[in-house]
């Protein structure tokens, strides 16, 4: 095939496009030579440049590689100082970047290749670097020239760097050129000359140089049998074979790890994602709505790193509480592993002596290979816990479930080169008002290998299609009164932090999370939810979401927590005693039983309600749930996000899903047209972070005008437009 007949677009993004498989893959399988000029030479970046090579070399092409040596300032000082001859000390820098570490099986499969084609004389590497007047330099240049067997070239040039980081976690581009695109052929034959001119050592100021040394250093540590030609085809996986290959010889008496168990079949979503996390060295986030099978589809890619490691794997599977861990259990189970499971419960309370002792079997037993932990986030930063993860000598595999906690110093310290293996799984990864949290968790565990949103999933039928209805109420005097004191005394706290932004220091966040409590806690919700819920008083799943949060009576001073009543309480008051539902609480207060007790009552159709607060935010699965009243008025996305979610999951029986939320605002709008400039600014905070839920839940709406108009009355009210009403930080 030639090139012509591809599909090749201008440019390709990193964390956009996957360019290993749809520019390098597709290209060099029909190329018969390929020229290459990269960074830094190292085993990593050779792991790169050979993703694609397998047929092309087979075929009888041709590879030809320019990188530069990485120096260091003690080599720079030598060869200035003239203590050793130059080329001896660039030779030791490139000795130095070649590791013999043991690395992955895809890793090792392909330096071997490298090292067969470089010893049959395919593949020539050549070392560049800058010599302006006797001053070392590296070469820094990126490009690269695909040629097929008819003369087409295809030229790429960029800031992409041939290693996992610049091509799966920098956020880096390619310009791509073709020569039979006539405005493009001149730009193809300028970077042909310029390969030409490096690889025969006469470019000016550029010295490129063959290292004989390096070659059978390569050669020795990399070449241990046949090449495998195929590599490509293993990794990379057609789709249509993925459920095939996951599952593997599930009933054979070697499949000591996990495998994909017959009754389960993955949708093509899930499939692609695995693909491209494995096309990542086994690494990547998998960013997917709830609901949409984030589970399933990363006990599919253990089940594949596993296999492709012969068993030899050691997993951990972190998730935040307890009830998750237990689900996850559920699933750990069917996919023929035996989790150990950890964390600070009667009924788990020997895992410190497991988990030892799977440590120990790992390494001197051959059936003993596989083993998986599943713990909670509090028992992943126990000391025993991290210091037995220190002691595994096999590969491990770190899998965070709801992996946005992650970005907090106190796990994030945690997380080190002892996972060579790492999968994050989130339906809402960015921290709310946390950028470095986050920039950390995607320099730990990589790019997004799937984003499955919300949108997709419903409109893919994944999820339930919703109505959503804004209930609006506003603070009592009390309430508003409460809310400005907090909010001035804030205005006192704002500091510059260590990025130059403000911020609130310590006693403003304490003062922060009072004010939302005034928000979540407004007793207005209480009237309110009477009257829309009461219709609704001889139906079946339902969800009250409630806050953590009390609240206070008109005729009370202030809110004081010594005598307030609990929202969730009074809820329950009122569904039970004053409708007559039959209702339970769902709370952090109910053990593991209790709450077992309470999905299995109300999927049986025995309890109409679950009045609930922060705890069913991630991951509980509970699908019956077709009417949610939310009376917490959170101003984080991932948290409302996450309970919308808790709604629209599939179930027999309902075709669309109810959702109402209570939208809390200073005072009636018709009022706000009175207030003083100074006044209606100290609105605006609470304002806009309204609005943002009510635009983020009402766009996707089957009923979206319901939330346009309400959305259009505030704007008029404040005098916003569309573009002043994006969520503002809690000190504004």
């Amino acid at each position: 095939m030639s090139l012509k007949e591809h599909n090749i677009k201008s440019e390709y993004r990193s964390l956009i496009d996957n360019v290993i498989q749809d520019f390098y893959l597709p290209l060099l399988h029909d190329a018969a030579m390929y020229r290459r000029a990269v960074g830094f030479f190292s085993s990593s970046s050779l792991v790169e440049i050979s993703k694609g090579i397998g047929d092309m070399a087979q075929n009888g092409g041709r590879i030809e590689i320019v990188a530069s040596p990485y120096l260091s300032d003690d080599d720079l000082k030598a060869i200035k100082a003239g203590y050793e001859n130059r080329e001896k000390i660039i030779e030791g820098a490139l000795i130095r970047q070649i590791s013999d570490e043991p690395s992955d099986y895809y890793s090792m499969e392909r330096l071997n290749l490298l090292a067969n084609l470089i010893a049959d004389g395919i593949m020539d590497i050549r070392i560049a670097y800058t010599d302006n007047n006797g001053d070392i330099g590296m070469y820094h240049e990126k490009m690269g020239i695909i040629e097929d067997s008819d003369g087409n070239h295809v030229a790429f040039s960029g800031s992409m760097n041939e290693s996992m980081t610049a091509m799966s976690i920098n956020y880096e581009t390619i310009d791509v050129f073709c020569d039979w695109k006539g405005a493009e052929a001149d730009r193809v034959q300028l970077k042909e000359n310029a390969f030409h001119a490096m690889w025969n050592n006469v470019e000016p100021s550029l010295k490129v140089l063959e290292f004989p040394k390096i070659s059978e250093t390569l050669i020795e540590k990399y070449r241990r049998k046949k090449p495998n030609f195929d590599i490509d085809k293993e990794q990379f996986y057609k789709r249509k074979e993925t459920n095939k290959n996951l599952r593997g010889e599930m009933h054979s008496k070697e499949a000591i790890g996990p495998r994909i168990p017959d009754d389960i079949s993955l949708h093509d979503y899930q499939e692609d994602a695995i693909t491209v996390w494995v096309g990542e060295n086994y690494r990547g986030i998998f960013d997917m709505a709830t609901g949409t099978g984030k589970t399933y589809t990363g006990l599919g890619a253990i089940s594949k790193l596993s296999m492709d490691l012969g068993d030899d794997l050691a997993v951990i599977i972190v998730a935040p509480y307890k009830h998750l861990v237990e689900q996850w259990v559920d699933d750990i189970v069917r996919f023929n592993m035996k989790p150990i499971v950890a964390y600070g419960d009667a009924s788990h309370k020997d895992w410190r002596k497991r988990l030892s002792r799977a440590v120990l079997d790992q390494k001197i037993r051959k059936d003993k290979r596989f083993f998986c932990v599943v713990c909670t986030n509090a028992t992943f930063t126990d000391k025993y816990m991290q210091e037995q993860i220190s002691k595994i000598k096999s590969p491990i595999l770190l899998v965070v479930d709801e992996a946005h906690n992650f970005g907090a110093r106190s796990y994030a310290k945690l997380l080190d080169d002892r996972f060579t293996y790492r999968l994050a799984l989130s339906a809402t990864l960015e921290r709310h008002r946390d950028e470095e949290g986050t920039a950390f968790l995607y320099d730990f565990f990589g790019k997004k290998c799937i984003e499955y949103t919300l949108e997709r999933a419903i409109a893919e039928d994944k999820l339930t299609p919703y109505k959503y209805y804004p209930v609006l109420v506003y603070l009592s005097d009390i309430e508003l009164e409460s809310y400005e004191q907090l909010s001035y005394e804030m205005s006192k706290c704002v500091i510059k932090g260590r990025d130059g932004r403000l911020k609130l220091n310590k006693h403003g966040e304490i003062l922060a999370l009072k004010r939302s409590r005034v928000v979540a806690g407004a007793i207005q919700k209480l009237d309110a939810l009477r009257e829309v819920i009461e219709p609704y008083k001889d139906d079946n799943n339902i969800l009250v979401y409630c806050g953590a949060t009390r609240i206070y009576e008109e005729n009370e001073d202030s809110p004081d927590d010594e005598t307030d009543i609990r929202q969730i309480e009074a809820v329950t008051k009122i569904l039970g005693n004053e409708l007559g539902m039959s209702a339970a609480r769902f709370t952090s207060e109910e053990n593991m039983e209790q709450r077992a007790l309470i999905k299995e009552h109300f999927q049986d159709g025995d309890l109409q309600a679950i009045v609930a607060i922060k705890c069913l935010d991630e991951g509980v699965n509970i699908p019956g749930i077709r009417t949610a009243f939310i009376l917490a008025s959170t101003t984080n996305p991932k948290e409302y996000i996450q309970r919308r979610g808790r709604v629209l999951r599939k179930a027999p029986n309902k075709p669309f899903a109810e959702i109402y939320d209570f939208v809390t605002l200073p005072r009636p709008l018709d009022s706000v047209s009175g207030l003083t400039i100074d006044q209606a600014n100290r609105d605006i905070t609470l304002v806009k972070n309204e609005l943002a839920r009510i635009k983020e839940f009402g766009r996707l709406a089957m009923n979206s005008m319901e939330a346009n108009n309400l959305i259009w009355d505030i704007e008029e009210a404040y005098h916003l437009d569309g573009s002043q009403t994006e969520e503002v930080n809690d000190y504004e």
